[in-house]
């Protein structure tokens, strides 16, 4: 459901989505070719130019005060690609792991997903056969100290408890836990690998069509993908939606695997070329695992980079539809090259192109400023919210591989445009929906009701008897009175609470089976995965990727 407003009343939210989105593409977005674990020698690359250096060294030797050398560095830094395009970045030291961790697909821990509610670390899930689980860890359980310091009620942070629990390979951490019987345990874990799964969720929609989100394109992704694929057709699959949504990108050989998954043949999926980097071009070539089925690509403006590569592959081959809004415009081919210190630099050195010849970045001639508020652009002119869908940044025309016209100008323009749900992004109903009352009124119903709700056997059982509405109740009831009384107000739309009440279903949902139990029950209440399932099931499909 699309509530008609102005695209005015979500502009607040637009500056913070795109930043998030610029920064992630920033971290994720490089070239594919070369594994982040391959060291290159910068040395090899340039001459090594000293001024700076030595300008450097004056300050640290004549200057006045006491300076920070590796500030005058990483602000040396940034002042120099400031010259550049907005995804050139140096990523000091400090920073690489934990940016690694996101594309190498795992890390060192002890196997727990947790939540802050009111000062307390509550252990939220614990990972199968994980090294958490081995040493007796449960959800429910109440994390009180690791090692000789207290972090219950000491206001610390997700990114400080994080570091605390995360360590060398085989590494022993001693934790204080509280159980829900109010009784204190103390376990010895060994450190070990802990899986960052990049495919979300893997699901079946109807007894035909299958469901699979990837949130990036990390070293693990193709095999994830290919793990969820088989498990769905296991169970009937026969047509599938590939949710990119939010995905800002990744590896390519990731993207290009899964591509391969979908083309017959020897295909071509994407090039890349630069100044000085000859033409490289992806092509198909191994067996396929899903080549026939109906195929729905979810995109939207905060899909990038490696997402735009599959799902420009996608259409431009007439594979299957493309259904939400233009996707970012992310088509910069990034190379690493790591420096002596530990940081890095990663640096523009081609641009990516689909294979009708469409070059997937967007214009970024009017400088950084311009470039970093083109998502609020898209409000302002209408094109996110429905107002107008017809603009293009560029009207040079391509053509698919069934002689259907598509254009250039940056990002994958959909097949089938589904305007953002503005009615969700209200401001009352986003603060509510995420503030902390939800969350503990989530985890505490969770907690009280636990042997109730262990007795639905599956979420499909869940989602059919469990309406929500004690949820709501529950949340009103915690509030202060003057608050309640201005929720109560958001909440009276019947669609608000309708889709404040499915959320907070949802969110239980995700505590009980993970992430397959929250789209489970969240996706039912989506437009465009919705819109997505209909095509599919439509005599329309054939016709509008002309086959």
């Amino acid at each position: 459901m699309n509530e008609q407003q102005k695209p005015g009343s979500v502009k607040v939210w637009a500056p913070l989505a795109f930043s998030i989105v610029l920064i992630a593409g920033m971290v994720l977005g490089f070239n594919l070719r070369d594994s982040l674990r391959k060291k290159r020698d910068i040395q090899a690359v340039i001459e090594r130019n000293d001024r700076l250096e030595q300008v450097i060294d004056l300050i640290n030797e004549k200057y006045v005060d006491t300076v920070n050398t590796n500030a005058l560095y990483k602000d040396a830094m940034t002042g120099i690609l400031s010259h550049l395009d907005p995804h050139t970045v140096y990523i000091p030291a400090d920073e690489l792991d934990a940016i690694n961790e996101d594309l190498e697909g795992s890390f060192f821990g002890i196997g727990v997903e947790f939540s802050i509610i009111r000062d307390t670390i509550q252990v939220t899930s614990v990972i199968e056969e994980g090294p958490a689980a081995r040493s007796g860890v449960e959800t429910g359980d109440q994390l009180i100290k690791v090692g000789d310091s207290v972090v219950a009620g000491t206001g610390i942070t997700s990114d400080r408890i994080i570091r605390m629990l995360k360590g060398k390979q085989y590494s022993r951490v001693l934790v204080t836990l509280k159980q829900q019987s109010g009784l204190q345990k103390v376990v010895t874990i060994k450190r070990d690998v802990i899986p960052l799964y990049s495919v979300e969720a893997s699901i079946m929609l109807d007894s035909i069509t299958g469901f699979i989100k990837i949130n990036r394109f990390s070293a693990t992704t193709y095999d994830e993908f290919v793990k969820a694929l088989t498990g769905l057709q296991k169970q009937g699959m026969q047509q599938l939606v590939l949710d990119l949504r939010q995905n800002p990108g990744g590896y390519l050989n990731a993207a290009t695997s899964i591509a391969d998954e979908f083309l017959s043949g020897n295909k071509l999926i994407v090039y890349t070329k630069g100044k000085h980097s000859l033409r490289t071009e992806y092509k198909t070539g191994s067996e396929n695992k899903f080549e026939n089925g109906r195929l729905a690509v979810l995109v939207d403006e905060n899909a990038a980079s490696a997402s735009e590569i599959l799902a420009g592959a996608v259409q431009d081959w007439d594979r299957g539809i493309i259904i939400g809004r233009r996707t970012f415009g992310k088509g910069l081919v990034q190379e690493q090259y790591d420096m002596d210190d530990g940081s890095a630099l990663r640096l523009t050195i081609a641009k990516y192109y689909t294979p009708s010849g469409r070059c997937i970045q967007r214009s970024f001639a009017k400088g950084k400023e311009a470039y970093s508020e083109d998502f609020v652009h898209r409000f302002e002119t209408g094109e996110l919210t429905g107002y107008d869908t017809t603009a293009l940044a560029d009207t040079t025309k391509y053509y698919t591989s069934q002689k259907r016209v598509v254009y250039g100008g940056g990002g994958i323009k959909p097949d089938v445009y589904v305007p953002y749900d503005t009615g969700r992004l209200s401001n009352g109903l986003l603060n509510l929906l995420y503030s902390d009352d939800v969350k503990n009124v989530v985890w505490d119903y969770f907690l009280r009701n636990r042997a109730v709700l262990d007795k639905y056997a599956s979420v499909k059982v869940f989602d059919h008897y469990f309406d929500g509405g004690q949820l709501v109740k529950s949340y009103l009831n915690v509030l202060q009175p003057h608050v309640r009384i201005a929720a109560g107000k958001i909440l009276k739309v019947p669609y608000n609470d309708s889709f404040f009440r499915l959320q907070m279903k949802a969110q239980l949902a995700r505590i009980l089976y993970r992430n397959n139990g929250y789209y489970a029950v969240s996706l039912k209440d989506d437009n465009v995965a919705r819109k997505a399932l209909q095509m599919l099931h439509s005599k329309n499909y054939s016709s509008i990727i002309g086959r």
